[in-house]
C-alpha cells in the first residue's frame, strides 16, 4: 500500500467552480454521473457503427494524424506524441523519459536529472491506470518490479501546477491552422477536514468519493487513511482526476480564449502533421489558463474524448 496519491493542501486551488464553498464543497452528483462507463459508450458506437457505413470504413478515424500509430485511436505510445516537439515549444511540456525492457529505471532518472517526486506511467496508458507519484528510491524500485517486463513505461516531471485540464483540439483537412474546441477542467477527488474525523470516515462522507471507498483503500496507506485533517484542510486523493477514480469533470468552454487557442495549435502544429487530439495540462489559475501559461502531461489522439 501507498499513500503517494495523497497531497495536501489548506485551500481548494480550483476556483472556476463558483457553485464550491470555500471549504470545497462540490456540487452533487448529476444523475449521467452515477451511469457505467460502458451504458454511456453505447450512443457513441452506435454512432460510431453509422458513421461507418456512410464512409464504408471502420478505421477511418485512424488516418487523422498520421505521424502517429493508429492516429491516436488505440494502442499507441504516449511518448510518440511528446517527443516530436521542438526546442521551441519544449517549455510547455513536462520532461518526459521511457524506461524500456533493456533501461534500469534508476540509472534513466539518474541521467534525466529527474527530482523526486515525479509521476510514473504506462508508455500506453489508458484512463489513468498505472499512473503513481514516486517519491523516493525505494518506490521507483516497487514501481520498476510490478510493472510487465517486456512494456514501457514513462518517467515525468511532476507538474506542481494544482489544476489539470483537458482541451480538446480540431484542425480541418487542408487547414493551416487549427483550434481548441473544448475545454474540460478535472477536479480532483477530494475530501476537506473537519478537525474530528479521519480521512477514510470523511471518504465515507462524500457522495463522489464515497462509491470509490474500496479504490482508495487499495492505494493509500493505513497512516494517512487514519490522519485527521484540519478544519478546511482539503487533502487529494489521487495522482490522477478521472471520473475512474471520483473526479468530476467541469465544462469551461466557453472560457476559451484567443491566446490559449493559439499556444495549444502552435504545440500541434509542432509535433508535425496532427490534426485531432487533447492536451492534458496543469496550470496555476483560469487566468494563466487562458493567457497560454500551462504544463502538458499527456497529448491523446484519434481516440479523445471531449
Amino acid at each position: 500500500m501507498t499513500n503517494l496519491a495523497v497531497e495536501h493542501t489548506g485551500k481548494d486551488l480550483t476556483n472556476s467552480d463558483s457553485r464550491s464553498s470555500a471549504h470545497g464543497t462540490e456540487p452533487p452528483m448529476a444523475p449521467i454521473e452515477r451511469l457505467p462507463k460502458w451504458l454511456l459508450c453505447v450512443p457513441l458506437v452506435a454512432q460510431w457503427l453509422w458513421l461507418a457505413l456512410i464512409h464504408r470504413s471502420a478505421t477511418l478515424p485512424s488516418v487523422l494524424n498520421p505521424g502517429i500509430e493508429n492516429g491516436g485511436l488505440v494502442g499507441e505510445s504516449k511518448f510518440s506524441y511528446l517527443s516530436p516537439v521542438g526546442s521551441k515549444f519544449r517549455a510547455w511540456i513536462a520532461e518526459t523519459y521511457p524506461v524500456t525492457p533493456d533501461d534500469d529505471a534508476h540509472e534513466v532518472r539518474r541521467l534525466s536529472g529527474l527530482e523526486y517526486p515525479f509521476v510514473a506511467k504506462p508508455d500506453i496508458g489508458w484512463c489513468g491506470y498505472g499512473v503513481r507519484r514516486i517519491e523516493n528510491d525505494n518506490e521507483l524500485a516497487a514501481y520498476a518490479d510490478a510493472f510487465p517486463r517486456e512494456a514501457v513505461y514513462l518517467l515525468q516531471r511532476y507538474a506542481r501546477e494544482p489544476n489539470e485540464a483537458g482541451i480538446l483540439y480540431v484542425r480541418e483537412p487542408g487547414a493551416a491552422q487549427g483550434r481548441a474546441t473544448a475545454l474540460t477542467v478535472r477536479h480532483a477527488p477530494h475530501i476537506v477536514g473537519d478537525g474530528a474525523s479521519t480521512v477514510e470516515q470523511l471518504i465515507g462522507h462524500g457522495e463522489r468519493t464515497q462509491s470509490k471507498a474500496a479504490r482508495y483503500r487499495t492505494i493509500m496507506s493505513e497512516d494517512a487513511l487514519t490522519r485527521v485533517p484540519a478544519f478546511g484542510e482539503r487533502v487529494v486523493l489521487t495522482t490522477v482526476a478521472s471520473v475512474r477514480v471520483g473526479g468530476r469533470y467541469e465544462d469551461l468552454t466557453r472560457l476559451i480564449t484567443p491566446k490559449l487557442d493559439a499556444a495549444v495549435n502552435a504545440i500541434a502544429r509542432a509535433i508535425g502533421d496532427f490534426h485531432y487530439g487533447r492536451f492534458d495540462v496543469k496550470f496555476e489559475t483560469m487566468s494563466d489558463l487562458q493567457e497560454g501559461r500551462f504544463t502538458v502531461i499527456e497529448i491523446n489522439g484519434a481516440g479523445s474524448e471531449a
